[in-house]
């Protein structure tokens, strides 16, 4: 073997790398948009954390926000219906699961429902755990909660599944308290 075949196979040896590279390079840009796609785009990025102003709020009445494209119902509870939650025997109740994303896997009680210690603040999603219709509020229904016409689900007080086909509670969002008066939801 020649010193020129030395040369030759290293010159052979750089296109191939040279080669491989420049495929590799273009396969990655045409690769990355299809990939950069899956992303979530600015607006729902945007949405992803929203902050509620809640000083109108009275008690006895509930605001609902849109968030992630969904209802949420924010409701500030008297007292008779807070009482009228923790009374619930927790054997009667279908889904005896908090279904609450701040205090997972723990039993359905309304304390482990509301946002505040002394359950006057109640976060959840609109959307009913049957079909996705968005039940009716204010007292609505045989608990005095939330009631979804369409096919017959009763939610009490606390948004727990009391009656009618729907498996679960109304699940309860990320939130927390920024202040006395914003509920950040996400």
């Amino acid at each position: 073997m020649s010193h020129a075949d030395d040369h030759e196979g290293t010159r052979r040896d750089f296109l191939y790398f040279s080669t491989a590279g420049a495929g590799v390079v273009t396969a990655g840009a045409a690769v990355w948009p299809l990939v950069n796609q899956m992303n979530p785009s600015a607006d729902v990025q945007a949405l992803a954390s929203i902050q509620v102003d809640i000083s109108d709020v009275e008690p006895g009445t509930q605001i609902t926000v849109k968030w992630l494209g969904k209802p949420v119902f924010i409701r500030r509870r008297m007292q008779e219906e807070i009482d009228a939650a923790r009374s619930v025997d927790l054997g009667d109740l279908p889904d005896n699961n908090d279904r609450n994303a701040n205090k997972p896997g723990l039993d359905g009680a309304d304390e482990n429902r509301s946002l505040d210690e002394a359950g006057e603040w109640l976060v959840m999603m609109g959307v009913c755990t049957h079909l996705g219709c968005v039940p009716l509020g204010d007292g609505a229904g045989e608990f005095d909660g939330w009631f979804c016409p369409c096919h017959g689900s009763h939610y009490d007080t606390s948004g727990r599944i009391r009656k009618g086909p729907a498996p679960e509670n109304l699940p309860v969002p990320v939130a927390t308290f920024v202040n006395e008066t914003t509920i950040k939801l996400g």
